[in-house]
Order: C-alpha cells, then sequence, then structure tokens
C-alpha cells in the first residue's frame, strides 16, 4: 500500500468529503504530506473500485466517503505490516550508525 492510501484510509475513521480527507493527511503528518486533487480523487477512484471505499453521501456537490468492511481488513493487514517494520527498525538501527 503506498503511503498515500494509507494516509486516505486512515483518515476514514469517520465519513469525510474529499477536502476533509486532503486537511486530515495534513493534519496527521504535522504538514509533511499535502494531496493535490489528482492524487486524492485518482486514489480515492481505485479504492472504490477495489471495494476499500464507498460513497457514504453526495450532498450538494460533495461526495462523502467511508471505509469499507473490505477496507478495514485490508487496513488491519497494513498496519500489522507496518508494525513488524517498525520493530526491525528499532532491532536494527544501531547497526546503521
Amino acid at each position: 500500500m503506498t503511503e498515500t492510501a494509507f494516509y486516505i484510509l486512515l483518515s476514514l475513521t469517520e465519513p469525510r468529503h474529499g477536502y476533509g480527507i486532503i486537511k486530515r493527511v495534513e493534519e496527521l503528518t504535522e504538514g509533511r504530506i499535502r494531496l493535490g486533487s489528482g492524487t486524492i480523487y485518482g486514489t480515492l477512484m481505485k479504492m472504490q473500485k477495489d471495494s476499500m471505499i464507498t460513497v457514504f453521501a453526495d450532498e450538494k456537490r460533495k461526495t462523502i466517503y467511508e471505509v469499507t468492511a473490505s477496507g478495514k481488513l485490508v487496513m488491519q493487514a497494513e498496519m500489522e505490516r507496518l508494525k513488524e517494520l517498525h520493530a526491525n527498525v528499532l532491532r536494527f538501527e544501531g547497526d546503521f550508525l
């Protein structure tokens, strides 16, 4: 999973529209990641095609997205992968100092 996809899914702990996702990702990464509209909407379309997210509501031109049960399973697996990665970083970081 790309970092962009990870943070988009992470931002969907509650339903959000595209701009809300952009702002939440920026907040989560303390400004390190600033998603452009092309990036976010391309990723959202792929996630929707892959059944990881769904349209929760379409209110006055604002499409609101939410994570699906399948998306939650994918996210749980990715979080486990990242935990392993983090554990190995802590275990071996001294070897690279």
